[in-house]
């Protein structure tokens, strides 16, 4: 009964996260408009810092925890150690690197240093997308 309540811990951490990753960036768009007003992005700027702090950086933080728990609990550290789940590990990490770099951006912003432009983050804005669909397809279909 645990492994299905961290399994349901960690997919609603999974979509916590994925909602903040495939948000922030459509702020940063906005934000970059060269005619916003002071006060606009001053409030870019704390939506985008609560935003990171308080639901991106815990959701991935519990991500990871309950991930390495269900992975374990299901023996995949074992010498064995399936291709897919290699596959799906990889693309979580160039998740948090992608998450990394959202927040370095944030940095920039904060300090009215972003030199990116909207087509920049338009761009970022799909490779959560993509990501996902590589780790789903993992986690489902397990192809290797």
């Amino acid at each position: 009964m645990i492994f299905l309540w961290l399994k349901a811990f960690h997919v609603v951490a999974v979509i916590a996260w994925m909602a903040g990753l495939l948000y922030l960036p459509r702020l940063f768009v906005y934000h970059s408009k060269d005619s916003i007003s002071r006060e606009t992005s001053e409030t870019f700027k704390i939506m985008e810092r609560r935003l990171l702090k308080a639901i991106m950086n815990p959701a991935m933080i519990l991500t990871w925890i309950s991930g390495l728990f269900i992975a374990h609990m299901l023996g995949q550290f074992s010498s064995a150690v399936e291709i897919w789940f290699l596959v799906k590990v990889a693309l979580v990490i160039l998740l948090t690197v992608y998450h990394m770099y959202l927040a370095n951006c944030l940095k920039a912003f904060q300090a009215d240093r972003n030199e990116k432009s909207q087509l920049n983050f338009r761009v970022l804005n799909e490779v959560p997308t993509l990501l996902l669909i590589g780790i789903v397809i993992m986690v489902v279909v397990q192809p290797f």
